[in-house]
């Protein structure tokens, strides 16, 4: 697999239960989120702003997505919602490692990203700064069904661990 295969894969609406360890406080949580991933074209006027803000030539970008997600908490966890553009580079159409561009949480942030597809196709997805350090490993145990392991670290040691089952909504 390569990563606009990947992208292609993953493309529509999921259904995602979560399942998230706070390894500092020892603590679980769950929720479910309702997440649409959205292929864009990479002259997509978002899909270029991004690549600009960042230094980058638009031409550079092999595919590109929008992502969006509304959870449901269960414990009286506080809902959360947002969408982010995610925009892949590489040497090559078929790359299975390269730059990965994100759409920073806030206009004064940034997140050096990364990708790297394994020898099992699982995908695995690197976001870091100078505060954070993000990390999530994807793959399809079949067409309508992702796995999805993350990690969180900060650099005061706060660290977050999930496990998601991600199931592909028809219609």
């Amino acid at each position: 697999m390569d990563i606009i295969e990947f992208f292609d894969r993953s493309a529509g609406k999921w259904f995602s239960q979560r399942t998230r360890q706070d390894l500092v406080a020892d603590r679980s949580t769950a929720a479910t989120t309702d997440l649409w991933i959205d292929p864009l074209s990479t002259t997509e006027t978002d899909v270029v702003q991004l690549c600009q803000q960042q230094g980058v030539d638009p031409a550079d970008a092999l595919c590109a997505a929008r992502i969006r997600w509304e959870s449901k908490p269960m414990f009286n966890e506080p809902k959360e919602s947002g969408a982010t553009i995610l925009v892949p580079l590489g040497d090559r159409p078929q790359s299975t490692e390269g730059k990965l561009l994100h759409q920073p949480p806030s206009p004064d942030s940034f997140l050096r990203g990364r990708f790297l597809i394994g020898s099992d196709d699982a995908v695995t997805l690197i976001a870091e700064s100078d505060t954070l350090y993000a990390e999530e490993r994807i793959w399809f145990a079949s067409e309508n069904l992702r796995l999805r392991t993350s990690i969180v670290k900060q650099p005061d040691g706060f660290s977050k661990a999930s496990f998601y089952s991600e199931i592909r909504m028809k219609g």
